[in-house]
């Protein structure tokens, strides 16, 4: 039993993986470009050099992502000297991108921060207030002692213990009003902070830093992989629907030979008919078939040809064959002198022609 060995590695991708592809791309260079413009934004306040600032984040971006999707084009072309030079501009664009990336989400943490802060701020005041309160009553209750001992319990005492009251509603009051005071959640990121600070015995600001550099790291490199798999993608695409261009037998499936109009298929094998000038009868011959042709035979008439390359995969994949097969006729053909070797294993066809000069 033969096997196909051509059989491709893989299919292209499918409509929903296409577009999810597409959209984690577009997520991931959204979420990048609008970092950047938290940092480009806050330079100037003046509403020109925002403007020039933003576009000038918008095209370190875009600009970043193409010459990363161009690595990989001149990369698939074996132009490494290309390579190395739009891998040098993605590296500075990236640097931008990602020093842009840290300062806008440190931004974004720090206002998260100062709005905890101002409402921390707000109970920290009620506190103190609460606490002044409090002492107050304590000074007046070591008044009241006093009165007591001098037995003016009548009009000392009296005036505290109304004095003491009046605080104590105040008191209730003040902590009302900051059971009250909306508390600004944490966040899951401020929680995230707060907790790799803790794990890592580090100050809330190291750990603040840490985290914005790594976000922006993995965006970045998040969004430059999805950008070399549309690139990878659609240069397989191309491929593949170039070599489903060709047929089993290497012609092009879009041009399929026509029948003559007076070809009769049910005359193959068995006879032919001649038609004579001048006369009314017809010739029949009886035509014998031919032997079939070995596997060596078709392989050099399709050689000579050209209907295929001169390479293993080409005739393999024309007449069927396993790899056995197919190295045993390009051995043969070594041997003969049809075809010669090159540096680079690639082979080269000479022709029966020049063999029998």
């Amino acid at each position: 039993m033969h096997f196909n060995q051509n059989i491709p590695v893989r299919f292209p991708k499918g409509i929903f993986a296409m577009w999810s592809v597409y959209s984690f791309t577009g997520a991931a260079i959204l979420a990048s470009i609008v970092f950047s413009l938290l940092l480009f934004l806050s330079i100037d306040d003046d509403p020109l050099m925002k403007f020039l600032f933003g576009g000038l984040a918008v095209i370190f971006e875009l600009g970043k992502f193409f010459a990363w999707y161009e690595v990989g084009e001149r990369k698939a072309r074996r132009n490494y000297s290309g390579t190395f030079t739009a891998f040098t501009f993605y590296a500075v664009l990236a640097a931008i991108s990602i020093g842009g990336s840290i300062g806008g989400i440190n931004s974004a943490t720090n206002k998260a921060y100062s709005e905890a802060n101002v409402q921390q701020s707000k109970i920290n005041a009620f506190n103190m207030q609460i606490q002044a309160i409090e002492k107050q009553i304590d000074l007046n209750n070591v008044a009241a002692e006093k009165y007591i001992q001098m037995e003016r319990i009548a009009s000392g005492v009296t005036r505290i213990q109304k004095e003491n009251e009046a605080l104590r509603k105040q008191q209730q009051q003040i902590a009302i009003e900051r059971d009250t005071t909306p508390i600004v959640g944490q966040g899951s990121v401020l929680g995230l902070i707060d907790s790799l600070a803790t794990t890592f015995n580090v100050s809330n600001q190291a750990a603040q830093l840490g985290l914005v550099i790594f976000l922006s790291v993995l965006l970045d490199f998040f969004a430059a992989f999805f950008v070399g798999l549309i690139g990878e993608e659609n240069r397989f695409r191309y491929q593949f629907k170039r070599q489903q261009l060709l047929s089993v037998n290497g012609y092009n499936m879009h041009d399929q030979p026509q029948l003559l109009s007076h070809f009769d298929p049910s005359m193959v094998g068995t006879s032919s008919i001649t038609n004579v000038d001048d006369a009314d009868e017809i010739i029949i011959e009886e035509i014998e078939p031919e032997p079939p042709k070995t596997a060596y035979e078709q392989a050099i008439e399709a050689l000579t040809k050209n209907q295929v390359n001169c390479s293993k995969r080409a005739v393999s994949k024309l007449l069927k064959l396993t790899t056995d097969e197919v190295d045993a006729i390009f051995h043969q053909l070594l041997d003969q002198g049809i075809v010669s070797k090159k540096p680079n294993n690639h082979y080269q066809w000479h022709g029966i022609q020049q063999l029998a000069n």
